[in-house]
């Protein structure tokens, strides 16, 4: 392999803390390599060294001479008042770029939404970072370092972005170094995996899961290792403690080793860990949204001028880094966001969201969380609800900036019940990551994933019964998600979950539904995937892909919307399909008698039976198929 650029023997420090201590690595071509490690531990220190983008304390940087990097920073880096072309091709002529197919392809993967006229800083968060990645994906690089690229991107940028990485370069060409917090990003891309952690980078092969196995083994190793240490510690803490009087008659040296092992004795890690808040009683009834249609009111900014482009490209609710933006007040009244849809919460209930931005995710939330109110339907809650909801804007801490973490817990209470026993505010704050020290850390003080930690955490002591969370995965290292996922595993509370992480998606919620932008809410039985499919339908013109929905629509539990002609030809389906699968279940049945009687006798007809276990396979693939589709037909008519 031909090496691209390395590092050797960086070191890097901040005040009294060793971020990189002698690290030596480097990329080389072919190489798809993701970083993960906890917030602050040097992933963008280490990238910003290796695009030569800062200097080490020591060591050295090397990169072979002809090598181009490109280097997307978490920040935005263009200049505003450009318009969107100029932006990303500088004054080229639309021909000279235009006649490239890989160009193309990027533009429409990318901004083939986006106003070409429009000024940089007129866009959303997520339409800038689309920019910013367009821009960076059209210029040959050999190298291209991303830090944290899906930030702002919805499922569909992020799965347009893993496709396009996987079939940029041919498998021993060009190379890629990534640091993101999506673990199915991590491992949809990626075949190596660094993990950066106490000044050193451990590298892994493979992507985010068998990273995952292999730090797994290692901790298993280091565990073996450290319980024979300990015995040990525990001998000479024996032998050291019996009596004073033959203390000093021990050898100076024997002692000074057994101080030396207590010493050195390790300190626990953060355990971020939270036991199952007391939760108050849900009834039978939660949530249930009946015939909602919601139209956004306008905004006097939004009024039609001349040259105006939709409010709806102006603003997306996925992306929404305006106090504008966060109260939902979107669309400017042009059209419904909403359009007659139903969904019914049930008591334990996890359901996740997904659609395109502007479909009207974070609104659903606030009509679920009553912030805001149907322009016709009716919302009904349950008596006994209480909901709590996080929200994208780390601003919600802006009212306690100046008081440390341990004080913003006070203030909601001092003892806490968790299974079954009582601990203080600082027990509570520890089990949720927040070591001794940084209990008394000022909340201005704290990096954006140790806020979101504390949003989280604030939540929960109130002891909601309906938790609402609106990207909860931004900010969070891999560690940290991975623990609020233990969170949320023994949260018995009814979870609506907003996201992009199709990976939390799929570990903490048992279904998923869909908003595509047509005002309507769609069942997804065939999760993430058949979400992507049926974007990708919808873009190739195929409408009937998605729903149209009708006036005479009838709710089901699922909370997608049915005409009564979709419900009738559902019924027929389900008759067809059980049709079906009873013929099919006989004939696996005769076959597989069929097979035993074969194989009982005294010379058996191997080709016969070969061609029985056949048969036997494409019965069991067409069973499958159609028990697939009975499953999407029956939710019809739930």
């Amino acid at each position: 392999m031909v090496h691209l650029l390395g590092a050797e023997n960086v070191s890097v420090s901040f005040a009294t803390r060793t971020i990189l201590d002698s690290v030596s690595l480097g990329l080389n071509e072919g190489d798809r390599i993701g970083m993960v490690g906890r917030n602050g531990d040097g992933k963008s220190t280490l990238m910003r060294l290796l695009s030569q983008r800062s200097t080490p304390d020591d060591g050295r940087v090397t990169k072979r001479g002809d090598v181009n990097v490109g280097y997307l920073d978490q920040q935005d880096v263009l200049d505003g008042d450009l318009p969107v072309g100029v932006a990303i091709v500088g004054e080229a002529a639309e021909h000279e770029w235009a006649s490239n197919p890989r160009i193309r392809e990027i533009m429409d993967g990318l901004v083939g939404d986006v106003d070409w006229h429009a000024t940089v800083s007129s866009l959303s968060g997520g339409q800038r970072r689309r920019v910013a990645l367009a821009k960076l994906l059209i210029e040959p690089h050999d190298v291209i370092m991303l830090d944290e690229p899906t930030n702002h991107l919805d499922v569909e940028g992020v799965a347009w972005l893993a496709r396009h990485l996987k079939t940029r370069w041919r498998p021993n060409e060009g190379a890629f170094l990534v640091v993101t917090h999506d673990r199915w990003f991590l491992d949809e891309v990626c075949t190596r995996t660094w993990e950066v952690h106490d000044g050193v980078v451990d590298p892994f092969d493979g992507g985010y899961a068998a990273y995952v196995l292999a730090r797994a083994e290692r901790n298993r190793m280091a565990a073996v290792v450290e319980g024979k240490r300990q015995q040990l510690v525990k001998k000479e803490l024996a032998w050291l403690r019996r009596g004073a009087p033959a203390r000093t008659a021990k050898p100076k040296f024997r002692i000074e080793a057994a101080n030396e092992l207590i010493a050195d004795v390790p300190e626990p890690r953060d355990t971020v860990a939270l036991n199952k808040m007391a939760t108050a009683r849900l009834g039978k009834d939660v949530l249930d949204l009946e015939h909602v249609t919601y139209t956004p009111p306008p905004r006097p900014s939004d009024r039609a001028r001349p040259g105006d482009r939709p409010s709806e490209e102006r603003a997306r609710p996925g992306d929404r880094p305006s106090e504008e933006r966060a109260r939902g007040d979107l669309d400017g009244g042009s059209s419904p966001l909403f359009d007659n849809i139903t969904l019914r919460l049930a008591p334990g209930e996890r359901l996740g969201l997904v659609g395109v931005n502007g479909a009207g995710k974070t609104t659903l939330l606030r009509l679920l969380n009553g912030e805001i109110e149907p322009t016709t339907g009716k919302v009904k809650r349950g008596k006994t609800v209480q909901t709590a909801m996080l929200t994208q804007e780390v601003r919600e801490l802006d009212d306690v900036l100046d008081l440390r973490v341990v004080e913003v817990i006070q203030r909601e209470r001092q003892v806490f019940n968790i299974g079954g026993r009582e601990v203080s505010a600082g027990q509570l704050v520890e089990q949720l990551g927040f070591s001794k020290e940084k209990q008394w850390t000022p909340v201005r003080d704290l990096s954006g994933g140790e806020r979101r930690r504390l949003q989280l955490l604030r939540l929960l002591v109130g002891e909601p019964n309906v938790l609402m969370l609106d990207e909860p995965t931004n900010d969070l290292d891999t560690d940290t998600l991975a623990a609020v996922e233990d969170v949320l595993d023994g949260w018995p509370g009814t979870l609506v979950v907003v996201s992009h992480d199709r990976y939390l998606l799929e570990r903490v919620t048992d279904h998923q539904m869909a908003l595509l932008g047509d005002g309507k809410l769609r069942g997804l039985p065939g999760g993430v995937d058949q979400y992507l499919e049926l974007r990708e339908a919808a873009l190739a013109g195929k409408s009937s892909a998605v729903p149209a929905g009708s006036s005479g629509s009838v709710e089901t539990t699922a909370g997608t919307v049915h005409s009564e002609a979709d419900k009738r030809q559902a019924k027929k389906d389900l008759n067809r399909i059980e049709r079906q699968l009873g013929k099919l279940g006989q004939q696996e049945a005769k076959l597989k008698e069929q097979m035993d009687a074969a194989g009982a006798k005294a010379d058996v007809d191997f080709s016969g039976l070969a061609e029985m276990n056949r048969k036997l396979q494409e019965i069991a693939e067409e069973k499958e198929g159609l028990e697939m589709e009975w499953l999407e037909v029956s939710e019809i008519l739930e």
